[in-house]
């Protein structure tokens, strides 16, 4: 059962550029309601015009939690964004305001509303043999490995995601257990919040468009001196947010190793690739209701699910 002293939530998701920043805004403005970030790059400092940060005049007011509170040096997980979240949603409700949770980092957005999935720490000197065997016989031969054990889960990633194959038979070895069962199980378990979820998607054809435009104004910005700055902070760009979207491109400019023109064509095709992989998440999210924009229904929607849950 949820929690009654948990607030309601209103959570907004979509892919990259899709303009969901924008929308929660609005619906900000409507409900009385305060921005809560779940994104996994925006909760970094001085990572602003690569990962679209809103502005202090696009935002015009409306307080916006779960940016800036980790430096791009610092482990940062889905644990951690739960707890800082967690506590941002009950300042917003202590202040008798709406929580709108908007980003396009689906991990965290069912990681506040559902928890998360109980799982084994990591064991290093299980991941170093992975690691070593990765290396000896080739990522795809652990992909392989994994088919055979948990087909279900090895279906939904690639066949070259190190990471995710490493940490599944990681689960697998240290539990007994596939990853896909332990995901059935928590899927199962009741919610942390109520939430109603918005999804905004203009399709495929539409943000490709929108990423471009948005590249060409992320490096009129100044997003190369953005990134200048971090690196001269001695900020490596081998850290995990130095190799996101757009940064790891202009960290090889920087570098000399390719143009500016390539900096920004190796963006757009990074965050269109992205955006597909997202969409793709997404869709599999029943619970989304998928809005073209934010008129008349959408907020009569979203207002008769924050009054029942307040009254309650």
């Amino acid at each position: 059962m949820i929690d009654p002293s948990r607030p309601p939530l209103v959570v907004v998701v979509g892919p990259t550029a899709a303009g969901k920043t924008s929308l929660a805004i609005e619906l900000a403005r409507r409900v009385d309601g305060e921005l809560v970030g779940a994104d996994a790059y925006q909760v970094y400092r001085g990572m602003d015009i690569g990962t679209s940060k809103p502005t202090a005049a696009e935002l015009d007011g409306i307080a916006h939690h779960l940016v800036d509170v980790a430096d791009p040096d610092e482990h940062f997980d889905a644990h951690r964004y739960t707890e800082l979240a967690d506590a941002a949603v009950a300042g917003v409700a202590g202040r008798a305001r709406a929580a709108i949770v908007v980003g396009g980092t689906g991990l965290y957005a069912r990681a506040l509303v559902r928890g998360l999935a109980a799982m084994p720490g990591a064991d290093p000197e299980l991941r170093r043999a992975l690691s070593a065997r990765a290396d000896a016989e080739g990522v795809e031969a652990l992909h392989r490995e994994l088919a055979a054990s948990d087909p279900a889960y090895a279906a939904t990633i690639g066949s070259r995601d190190l990471v995710r194959i490493t940490r599944a038979l990681e689960v697998l070895e240290l539990t007994g257990l596939p990853i896909s069962e332990l995901h059935d199980r928590h899927r199962r378990r009741p919610d942390r919040y109520d939430s109603l979820w918005l999804g905004l998607d203009p399709g495929a054809a539409a943000l490709r468009v929108r990423i471009e435009r948005r590249t060409v104004a992320m490096f009129e910005a100044g997003f190369v001196a953005e990134v200048r700055r971090l690196l001269d902070r001695g900020y490596s760009p081998e850290l995990p947010p130095m190799r996101a979207l757009g940064y790891r491109a202009a960290c090889r400019h920087v570098a000399g190793e390719i143009s500016l023109d390539d900096a920004a064509q190796e963006t757009v095709r990074d965050t269109a690739r992205y955006s597909r992989r997202q969409r793709n998440w997404f869709r599999s999210e029943a619970r989304i209701h998928w809005v073209e924009a934010l008129d008349h229904q959408v907020i009569a929607r979203v207002r008769s699910h924050l009054d029942a849950r307040r009254q309650s």
